[in-house]
């Protein structure tokens, strides 16, 4: 029972790798357009207000926060076509019909049973528990739904796509017989999700009279499920309510009521007050995107191998830089939030922790997640604000904490955080040492390169598939004995790990360009 669970969470991990591959680059990208359009940095350099900079700026960023923004379905495609044994290209599209088809049918089920939720003007579908998706109102079950459904896809692929029937029913055949039963599986998934997360969604919001009524603890509450929440879209229920609603507070001004936390606050700001009131607490999930993620980036540096400490800061900085400027975490919170979901539990924890401090000392300052904009809001509204200069105190506390927290975990349990390989092997497995090596683009070329790894793994009949995450090669062999290291080893690899029927072969950054070469090769035998 151990190996197959094991087995299974080595398979869930190969497969997660695939879609995550593009969010460093994507990070790169939104740092690329908030430099470029933010209202800050055009103030100190006007020369980037010029026009076609802002609609170049406005592309790059709008053109890579489209990944971020659907990382469901990255991932209801990426899983499907990781897990398929065959015609991957077929899963791909098999996963990407299935959740359209599940769209669709909790569109459907909303729309029979009349809960259907409105759009408020100011906020849309946020804080009712229905997102729209590809323009088609849904319960909302964020990058959590992406997930479950595409391993379900690839469940099913794998089962179904290798029927064959006779004569008229030969049409169902093959990925078409998968189809079939990924329509079944569209159709019950809606009818469970739309039953069961509407329950869950209720729990989340009843949270929010709890937060409301017990001070630093109820901040602390907020901070934390915020976000440990995040992957799965119920974190919209917990901050929405204090962002738009009575719970985040009520400001009376003559015959005009301003209700919810953000409205207030900007009304506040243009008011004679003399401090801001409470409400500005629930604004405070900014604080974290502002300080802490400069700790978790330094960890992630501080604890990757030697060999990969400077590729690893210059994937880790500009996704550190773009959480900071314009609060987008998510390039850096999915790159552990699966390999170590120990970190980033305490990572909400950590979020939570000070928000209450805040609460608890009486530092009130505007927190909007843009460093640079909340350096110069907080000087304008200085007057406004209390204690200001213990919110930059307890920012730089908090990112010795994230960096000492992190750190300690990241080696106490070896986990794979950006930068890391395995050095020390786990029961079962075993290191060769690379023998007289060549480059991918050695003079030998990439075909002889690649037929000495084919030879090395035992030849085409005995590769069942060949995969690939950031820095390794990971086949899986029908018969690990025909394994011939010396053959691998004439390639420039950093090490061979072997676990069972699974080999792991280590090439760093260019092991794309290793499998690719692979795979040509073997399609040609």
């Amino acid at each position: 029972m151990k190996q197959k669970i094991m087995s299974a969470m080595e398979s869930f991990s190969k497969a997660m790798v695939q879609p995550l591959m593009y969010l460093s680059p994507a990070g790169i990208l939104i740092v690329i357009g908030v430099l470029l359009t933010n209202s800050t940095i055009t103030g100190f350099l006007p020369f980037l207000q010029w026009a076609p900079i802002q609609m170049v700026g406005k592309l790059i960023y709008n053109a890579a926060m489209a990944m971020i923004n659907h990382l469901n379905i990255l991932f209801v495609i990426g899983l499907p076509a990781a897990f398929a044994k065959n015609d991957k290209h077929k899963a791909a599209l098999l996963g990407f019909v299935t959740y359209v088809m599940y769209l669709v049918c909790s569109n459907t089920l909303l729309t029979i049973t009349g809960g259907l939720a409105a759009e408020q003007p100011m906020i849309g579908l946020y804080g009712t528990g229905q997102a729209k998706i590809l323009g088609i109102q849904c319960v909302d079950m964020s990058v959590f739904g992406g997930i479950i459904l595409g391993c379900i896809v690839g469940w099913v692929y794998n089962r179904t796509f290798q029927k064959r029937f006779k004569g008229a029913m030969m049409i169902f055949a093959g990925a078409n017989y998968s189809y079939v039963w990924l329509v079944v599986t569209a159709i019950l998934f809606a009818l469970v999700t739309n039953t069961v997360w509407p329950i869950v969604q209720r729990g989340i919001s009843a949270l929010g009279g709890v937060i409301k009524s017990t001070g630093a603890f109820g901040i602390f509450l907020y901070g934390f499920l915020e976000r440990l929440l995040l992957p799965t879209g119920l974190h919209h229920l917990v901050y929405t309510p204090f962002q738009f609603s009575d719970l985040g507070g009520v400001l009376q001004l003559g015959e005009t009521t301003i209700v919810g936390a953000y409205p207030i606050v900007v009304a506040e700001m243009n008011m004679p007050v003399a401090r801001f009131s409470d409400s500005i607490y629930y604004t405070s999930i900014g604080f974290t995107k502002m300080f802490g993620y400069f700790g978790i980036g330094a960890a992630f540096i501080y604890t990757a191998y030697p060999e990969n400490r400077k590729k690893t800061a210059t994937m880790i900085l500009p996704l550190v830089i773009s959480a900071c400027l314009s609060s987008i975490t998510e390039p850096i919170d999915f790159m552990f939030i699966f390999a170590a979901p120990l970190l980033y539990l305490l990572h909400s924890a950590i979020a939570g922790l000070f928000m209450a401090l805040l609460k608890a000392f009486g530092v009130v300052a505007l927190w909007n997640g843009n460093l640079l904009g909340s350096i110069l809001t907080n000087i304008a509204n200085a007057d406004k604000t209390n204690r200001m200069w213990l919110m930059w105190v307890l920012g730089l506390l908090q990112i010795v904490v994230y960096f000492l927290v992190f750190t300690f975990l990241i080696k106490k349990f070896n986990y794979h955080t950006p930068g890391r390989e395995k050095k020390s092997l786990g029961d079962g497995e075993t290191a060769a040492a690379p023998a007289e090596k060549v480059t991918a683009k050695a003079e030998t070329g990439s075909d002889e390169l690649a037929m000495n790894i084919i030879q090395g793994l035992g030849g085409k009949q005995n590769i069942k598939t060949v995969e690939n995450c950031i820095t390794r090669l990971r086949v899986s062999l029908a018969d690990p004995s025909l394994l011939n290291e010396e053959l691998i080893n004439k390639s420039d690899n950093r090490g061979i790990v072997k676990k069972g029927n699974d080999v792991q072969i280590i090439y760093g950054q260019h092991v794309a360009e290793v499998r690719q070469a692979v795979e040509d090769q073997l399609a040609k035998l």
